[in-house]
């Protein structure tokens, strides 16, 4: 899929012989949702894989999705295994928070597992003609996953965490600035998926009263944007204990998903 903004990936994927190769050019950018659904209308494999175009997968990755769907329906998702790039964030923060998303999802029950449904993942195609397509009312950053994967859940689909499916991502997220903006524009679009799914069970977006939580919520209600507070928090980072410094951008992170939950932006504003 190339979603209206060619950078000479159809050249790329025309002069490709090694493989059978495909591609959709769309004649404007639609967004993430449209893109999706266009390329798994138009597959024509029974298993419909999704690898996000920042994502390094090895050479059987097709090979283990299609495995993973020999003994009967499921939803199969690969974790990201998140490669920084040398920034003061990813160094105080980064790296540790990954490592401890993988191993707190490794952990998580299967009936729980669906929350995890990304840009690494499998269905089969009598699946997804079951369940439909993702859903377009999502527009912000964020959520139009977790939205399948819960649907997938509700259709009685086992959702599995493939451990042989984790794949290098070379992860975009790399300073607390963008980290910020992606975490508030991920807040504005959970309100989509609290209304749409309220019987989900998710942990409450405000949190509990204690010492942190009080300042996550203070902060969020600061009236200065997530990103220019968080680009504050770049510039000291290098200056700073690292242990001070983890903290700094886990309120700043917080705070930002907070901020955005509470006051929800158009779509517009962020597509």
């Amino acid at each position: 899929m190339i979603d209206g903004v060619d950078d000479g990936s159809a050249a790329l994927a025309e002069a490709e012989r090694r493989v059978a190769v495909r591609h959709i050019l769309l004649p404007q950018n639609q967004g993430r949702v449209a893109a999706l659904n266009a390329g798994f209308d138009a597959a024509q494999g029974r298993v419909l894989i999704r690898c996000d175009d920042d994502l390094v997968p090895a050479p059987d990755y097709v090979a283990q999705h299609v495995a993973a769907h020999a003994s009967g329906e499921r939803g199969v998702i690969g974790l990201y295994r998140n490669e920084f790039r040398h920034t003061a964030y990813a160094t105080v923060y980064g790296r540790d928070a990954d490592e401890r998303f993988r191993r707190d999802a490794y952990a998580t029950p299967s009936d729980r597992t669906w929350r995890f449904w990304a840009g690494n993942c499998s269905i089969t195609r009598d699946t997804w003609k079951r369940v439909g397509p993702y859903d377009p009312e999502y527009r912000l950053y964020g959520w139009e996953d977790v939205d399948y994967g819960y649907r997938l859940h509700e259709a009685g689909v086992p959702v599995q965490l493939a451990p042989e499916l984790e794949t290098p991502h070379r992860v975009a997220a790399v300073t607390t600035e963008i980290r910020a903006r992606r975490a508030s524009h991920s807040g504005a679009a959970r309100r989509i998926f609290e209304r749409k799914h309220p019987e989900a069970g998710l942990p409450g977006a405000v949190p509990p009263w204690s010492l942190w939580n009080g300042m996550v919520r203070a902060l969020s209600r600061v009236p200065i944007p997530s990103d220019r507070r968080g680009a504050a928090v770049d510039r000291v980072l290098p200056h700073l204990p690292a242990a001070v410094g983890r903290k700094l951008v886990a309120l700043s992170v917080e705070s930002a998903a907070l901020a955005g939950y509470r006051r929800p932006r158009k779509a517009e504003e962020v597509f």
